[in-house]
């Protein structure tokens, strides 16, 4: 009996660190974060299943290209489109380091989904956000990475954060 659970105690855990954190993910198809959202994700992009969580109400995916970070949270929210970047640029400064650069500009998505998109800097990488507001959720879209990585997938990440898709969940 203390053999199993010693096994158990130190196999799985083991077990655990042999897989990897990256999954391919079928591109061109849909992938459905939570919250009656989805995504078509960019060519080439692998989930981080370590940080990903979909979810029926809410929900996070965070692809990787190469080195950068693609996530998107999808989360209850009841409040204005500015009361939720508002919220985000909050986070993203908070982070010891990062500042918020330029403008804010207009972003549309598929469905009719308009939101604002914005760019940040931090040590030794950049990035870019988006947020959505969709019937009680807010849609936020952040992507980082060192400026070279960043620059080469920046138009496959934008192209797949113009198919983000809120669909709304039939009356019972």
């Amino acid at each position: 009996m203390v053999a199993t659970l010693g096994g158990l105690a130190f196999g799985l855990p083991a077990l655990n660190q042999a897989l990897p954190a990256e999954r391919s993910v079928d591109t061109g198809r849909p992938y459905a974060i939570g919250g009656g959202v989805d995504v078509i994700p960019p060519a080439g992009a692998r989930i981080d299943v370590t940080e990903t969580r979909p979810a029926q109400d809410t929900g996070t995916v965070l692809f990787r290209l190469g080195a950068v970070r693609y996530l998107i949270a999808v989360r209850r929210f009841d409040g204005s489109l500015q009361a939720a970047v508002t919220g985000l640029r909050q986070r993203i400064t908070g982070t010891s380091g990062y500042q918020v650069t330029g403008t804010e500009l207009s972003v549309e998505a598929a469905g009719g989904l308009v939101g604002l998109q914005g760019a940040y800097s931090g040590p030794g990488r950049g990035g870019r956000y988006a947020v959505f507001v969709a019937d009680g959720h807010t849609i936020e879209v952040t992507v980082s990475g060192a400026d070279l990585d960043l620059g080469r997938v920046l138009p496959q990440i934008d192209a797949s954060t113009r198919t983000l898709r809120y669909t709304p969940e039939p009356p019972e």
